[in-house]
């Protein structure tokens, strides 16, 4: 090989290698409401072997602490660092407001991952990847309504209460309620998302002589917590518990019986999701929809193994 052959070589390869390092620097800020969740924390571990296996694409997660300022001025640093992309877990669903406005006046493409903004309709390049949380009350609802026969007190335990997902859970659990006269929801109370929390509010309802069949749980969360106090006041059996999300203490839960059942938020599915629809967004292609919705399934004690 002579050295203009050599030479022309090399200069294709560094080419190459440029053009494979741009391809690789494509980076996307994701702000997380609170990684202190075990939820969320699926989630983002899910989002970051996601990217690993794509290559080419750059996460830095922040920690939004459950605080709307915190979250809207981390935002504004993703901003700042030029990100392609933005993806967030909002804090408040009703606070997205300067979120959206500061990644659109930055020409940033934004994507809302679990938590869907209130806002009605999202502006061109903002995007949500989420699941229809009516529809988890709805199966929670319809499934112990059967196993109560119909009758009987139920107390809720309640989500952070400015999330829509709080609301629209109960909401499922109130629509099927509707053709149930017999069943009475008594008390509502929130436990924001944690199992100690679930487990102290549960036990407060127990100390206080409430009579409840069961505890509806907007999450999986505060269901075990519920659990642990019943088991603790030795109810266990007396009680249908029901969670969402079936996170893998979930499905244990169920599996062992402390849970009668909980709804699959497919954490996997929404956080691939995300990153599917910001690297789009990033590299201006289009979305076949702008709001993509992932399903939710029922976790039974009889498909519980069907459940990873």
């Amino acid at each position: 090989m002579n050295t203009q052959v050599r030479f022309t070589s090399l200069a294709l390869a560094l080419m190459l290698s440029s053009g494979a390092a741009l391809a690789a620097d494509l980076k996307i800020g994701v702000s997380m409401s609170q990684f202190d969740d075990t939820y969320l924390t699926y989630m983002r571990e899910d989002m970051d072997k996601k990217v690993k296996a794509m290559g080419g694409v750059d996460l830095q997660f922040v920690d939004g602490r459950n605080d709307v300022n915190k979250q809207l001025d981390q935002v504004q640093e993703l901003i700042g660092k030029k990100v392609d992309a933005l993806i967030v877990n909002p804090v408040d669903t009703e606070a997205t407001v300067k979120i959206t406005k500061a990644a659109t006046d930055a020409g940033i493409p934004l994507v809302y991952v679990n938590r869907r903004p209130d806002d009605p309709k999202l502006p061109a390049g903002v995007a949500s990847v989420t699941s229809d949380d009516k529809e988890a009350g709805r199966m929670q609802m319809e499934y112990l309504a059967k196993k109560m026969d119909g009758k009987g007190n139920v107390v809720i335990l309640l989500g952070e209460l400015a999330n829509n997902s709080t609301r629209d859970r109960t909401a499922g659990v109130k629509e099927v309620l509707k053709n149930y006269p017999n069943i009475k929801v008594t008390h509502e109370q929130t436990g924001a998302w944690q199992r100690q929390k679930g487990m102290d509010v549960t036990n407060d309802w127990l100390t206080q002589g409430r009579d409840f069949k069961a505890v509806i749980s907007n999450n999986d969360e505060m269901a075990i917590g519920a659990a642990m106090a019943l088991k603790q006041a030795g109810k266990k059996g007396e009680v249908f518990v029901a969670g969402v999300d079936g996170t893998p203490d979930g499905l244990s839960a169920v599996k062992k019986g402390d849970l009668s059942v909980s709804v699959f938020q497919d954490a996997k599915g929404q956080g691939e999701g995300a990153i599917d629809a910001a690297v789009k967004l990033a590299k201006k292609e289009t979305l076949p929809e702008q709001a993509i919705v992932i399903p939710f399934k029922l976790i039974t004690p009889d498909n519980v193994n069907t459940f990873k």
